[in-house]
């Protein structure tokens, strides 16, 4: 682990504490002008202005490393908490099909869509996937991120399955990142089972889980409840299944048609609920009153041309929301979370001080890291990010551009 510290600080802008913050609590951040963050051994050992205190006046310099941070802003390391970031292949030759009309629903149902990305996927070895994701894991790293989730789901197949749960474990040992893994076994039902739903969702629930606790690696069982995909009676029982076997729910909800997901999130207590475009009113109530954690996914409502979820109407309802970027082949493209950032003030009418809590300490308690990550405070993780920018609306209002000036991850700076 590395001594650091980040001096010359401009502006550091973060949330607080090691939970969810909802209502106007999301909007409450620590602003900190000519700033100071010590490291030590990889963990936050103080956070200051001005001059640092004499308590630290007897560090060994041979042992600390500094960074100047110019005068700029420094934020929490970004927190990804909605990636598919395991899979096989690409879709491009989808868009073409988008361009004429066709819906994703229609596309899925013609072969292409998620069972397109299944044959890739089945077809790839471990090591063809984990070098894949590994350049993506850079990528996202590079636009700030330091911590993130990723989802199976591509398999729909034990095996395979499995082998992108090893996946995600194999990068979480060698990458920088720290990156938590959701079992989504329940991501559609493949071909060769269309005929016989009921033995696919058997198959996930009493084959699947049991190999998945023993392989230990998945901390939560996702379900894609929506028309045409699982219902939301099927998306319950797979999530009760999932508990049985140690997996903290989520449930991708209210995404194309608002079936009663964002409902069943609140009812079974899920950790965070995914997508919500549509989520109705009294979906919004059934979330607030089971703590469930909002995870939109503006760019994918962008790449789709659909609708933008009703995340003001969340956030006043006491809902903790999160953004995330959704990362997969088929209807979002894309890993830039600053891009979330941008829509999360242009297309929700978030502050960018809630916006920087979505992506960061309620992120973080979307997959249970809160506790490590997501603010700059004294006993957390020394992950932050030092921007080209001199304050927190600045890196809202700039667009299309990367704003990462230096990343650094337990104390070690990882790019810049």
């Amino acid at each position: 682990m590395s001594n650091l510290i980040v001096t010359n600080i401009g502006m550091l802008a973060t949330p607080q504490g090691k939970g969810p913050k909802k209502g106007p609590e999301q909007g409450d951040i620590k602003i900190l002008n000519d700033a100071w963050v010590l490291i030590k051994d990889g963990v936050i050992a103080g956070v200051g202005q001005g001059k640092l205190p004499e308590q630290y006046d007897n560090l060994d310099l041979s042992t600390v490393k500094t960074v100047d941070a110019q005068g700029k802003l420094v934020t929490p390391g970004l927190v990804d908490a909605h990636t598919h970031l395991i899979f096989g292949g690409w879709r491009q030759n989808e868009l073409g099909m988008k361009l004429h009309g066709k819906t994703y629903l229609e596309i899925q149902n013609a072969g292409g869509g998620i069972q397109s990305t299944t044959n890739a996927t089945r077809q790839s070895t471990e090591e063809e996937l984990t070098q894949k994701a590994a350049r993506a894991l850079n990528e996202m790293m590079g636009f700030g991120v330091t911590t993130c989730e990723a989802k199976s789901g591509y398999g729909l197949a034990t095996e395979h399955e499995l082998k992108a749960l090893q996946v995600i474990k194999n990068l979480n040992d060698r990458h920088a990142m720290d990156i938590v893994a959701t079992f989504m076994g329940a991501h559609l039902v493949p071909a060769e089972y269309k005929a016989n739903r009921a033995e696919y969702i058997r198959l996930v629930c009493e084959e699947m889980m049991p190999k998945v606790k023993e392989q230990g690696i998945a901390k939560y069982c996702d379900v894609f409840c929506e028309a045409d995909t699982f219902t939301k009676e099927e998306s319950r029982q797979v999530l009760e299944a999932g508990l049985k076997y140690g997996l903290r729910p989520k449930i991708h909800a209210d995404e194309i048609e608002a079936i009663g997901g964002s409902q069943l999130a609140g009812e079974i207590g899920a950790i965070s609920a995914e997508h919500l475009i549509v989520c109705p009113p009294e979906g919004i109530a059934s979330l607030a009153k089971g703590g469930v954690i909002a995870c939109l996914l503006p760019a994918t409502s962008f790449y789709l041309g659909a609708v933008f979820a009703p995340a003001r109407d969340m956030v006043n309802a006491g809902v903790p929301v999160a953004m995330a970027t959704d990362f997969n082949p088929g209807s979002c493209p894309c890993l830039n979370l600053q891009f979330v950032i941008n829509l999360g003030c242009l297309k929700y009418k978030l502050t960018p001080e809630e916006v920087l809590t979505a992506v960061t300490l309620n992120a973080a308690a979307a997959i249970d890291m809160a506790e490590k990550v997501g603010s700059v405070e004294a006993g957390k993780q020394g992950d932050l990010v030092i921007w080209d920018a001199p304050d927190l609306d600045y890196i809202c209002y700039r667009m299309g551009s990367n704003l990462t000036q230096t990343v650094i991850k337990k104390g070690t700076v990882v790019v810049g």
